[in-house]
This record gives structure tokens, C-alpha cells and sequence, in this order.
């Protein structure tokens, strides 16, 4: 089949990948074998690391505090948890991307004045909330074939550092660029009342679950930033498992994969 029979999609692909995936080596470099074969699809993997984070401030003697699934970091903490998703973390998904042909470049929210971020005001201690800036360095890269890894980082317009949750800041590059959105996560989506996972969702019935508490902890997170997207772009946004990357392209044809996290 020859190749221009192939209808490149028109917007690029944002893939937000957690913590698990990146302890387990065969997984990411399963997922990176699935997107080396996207031909003509611009995509960008925009990475958390929370397990990660958690390990390295246990070892530097520092305790977790999370807060509806959300981690609370505070001024003491910043400089050990960019290091961790900024410095370990994207390095080491760059230097596997890059094992495998894939032309891999390491970045974090505030590179090339991307996305700009304010103070959360939820009590989170150093912990940014994203905006949208500049698309003119991804575009670049983009254009000349390179896989951008974005790391959940940001930096206050006074230059401090703060820590982003990494959905909302799949969201952000997603909006940046217009992209679809697919946040992989370690299981097949988002679970119902009866325990069985949901082809689709909207606002009305995940807030119905959150309350029931069937949707809880750090899927809460997820599925509000995954709502905000769908908001925000009028389209609905996959929530999948990096388990099955194959899915992916089943994606990309049109079909959906995971729960489909609807606009109002």
C-alpha cells in the first residue's frame, strides 16, 4: 500500500503518561515502539512521575501529603521534585525514546515560554496551575520530526519553580496546540457503580460517581482535568491503559478506546 493512501490526521497527538509506566521499562518502550510507527501523526508525551518523586523524598527523609489526589508540595520540597520529573524521570523516557529511532528532546512547561503558570489556590503549597503561552517551540519541533517529552515543571512569571499535576498539564499543551488528548493511566479506563469500566462519561454522571465516592483518590484528579479538556475543546478526551498501547491507533482511526470523557 503506498503511503500517500494514508490520510495523515491533521492535529497532533498528546499521549500524558503517569508514574507506573515508567517503572516498568517493557511497557514505555512498548508504547514508544507504538508511536515510532504513527506515520505523519505529530506527537507529544507529556510525563508525571509521582512514584518516582515519592521514593526520592522518602530517601531524602521527606513525607507525601496529598490532598483529594493531589500532591501538596511544599518550598522545601520543589527543588528535589523537579529534579526528579524535570531531570531523572524525563531523561530517562528520553534516552529510551531515543534506543529505539525515535528523536526524542526533554522539556518542561516553561521551555520556549510554552505555558506560564500562577499559584494554585487550593492549598497546595508550590503547585502551578497552567496557561497557555507560546506554541512557536513545539511547532518547531514538531515540524522537524522530533518527539517533544514534556515534564510537569512550570515556573512563576518571578521565575519560581513550581510542580504542575501532570493531567492538567497534558491539558495545557493540549489547548497550546489544539491536539487530541489521551491520558494513559495503569488500568482500562474509568469504573461505574457496577464495578464494570465506562465506554463513555460526561460531567453530570462523574460527578455523581466522585460524590459516591466510586470515583475517588487520583482518578478524581484525572477525570476533572479530563472534563476541563473536553470543555475547553469541544471533543471528547480517551482516558486508556498504557497496558494496551496498541490501542492507540484504534484511536486515531475514529474508534473509541477506554472511557471517552465527554463535553457538556
Amino acid at each position: 500500500m503506498s503511503h500517500s493512501a494514508v490520510k495523515p490526521s491533521v492535529k497532533p497527538l498528546v499521549i500524558k503518561i503517569g508514574g507506573a509506566i515508567l517503572e516498568k521499562e517493557p511497557a514505555l518502550s512498548a508504547l514508544l515502539c507504538v508511536i515510532a510507527k504513527l506515520e505523519n501523526k505529530q506527537v507529544v508525551l507529556v510525563h508525571g512521575g509521582g512514584c518516582v518523586v515519592d521514593e526520592m523524598l522518602a530517601q531524602a527523609g521527606f513525607t507525601t501529603e496529598k490532598k483529594h489526589g493531589l500532591r501538596v508540595t511544599p518550598k522545601e520540597q520543589v527543588a528535589l521534585i523537579s529534579g526528579a520529573l524535570a531531570g531523572t524521570v524525563n531523561k530517562a523516557i528520553v534516552a529510551t525514546a531515543n534506543s529505539i529511532d525515535l528523536a526524542a528532546v526533554g522539556l518542561s512547561l516553561n521551555d520556549g515560554d510554552m505555558i506560564s503558570c500562577t499559584l494554585s489556590t487550593q492549598d497546595l503549597g508550590q503547585v502551578g496551575v497552567p496557561h497557555t503561552n507560546s506554541s512557536k517551540l513545539l511547532d518547531v519541533l514538531l515540524t522537524s520530526k522530533f518527539l517533544p517529552v514534556i515534564s510537569s515543571i512550570g515556573a512563576l512569571d518571578n521565575g519560581d519553580l513550581v510542580n504542575v499535576n501532570a493531567d492538567d498539564a497534558a491539558v495545557a499543551i493540549c489547548q497550546l496546540l489544539n491536539a487530541e488528548l489521551l491520558l494513559l493511566t495503569d488500568v482500562n479506563g474509568v469504573k461505574g457503580a457496577d464495578g464494570k469500566y465506562l465506554s463513555s462519561l460526561n460531567e453530570e454522571q462523574a460527578q455523581q460517581l466522585i460524590k459516591q465516592g466510586v470515583i475517588a483518590g487520583g482518578m478524581t484528579a484525572k477525570v476533572n482535568a479530563a472534563l476541563h479538556a473536553a470543555q475547553q475543546l469541544r471533543r471528547s478526551i480517551a482516558v486508556a491503559s498504557w497496558q494496551s498501547p496498541e490501542q492507540i491507533s484504534q484511536l486515531l482511526d475514529g474508534n473509541g478506546i477506554g472511557t471517552q470523557i465527554q463535553p457538556n
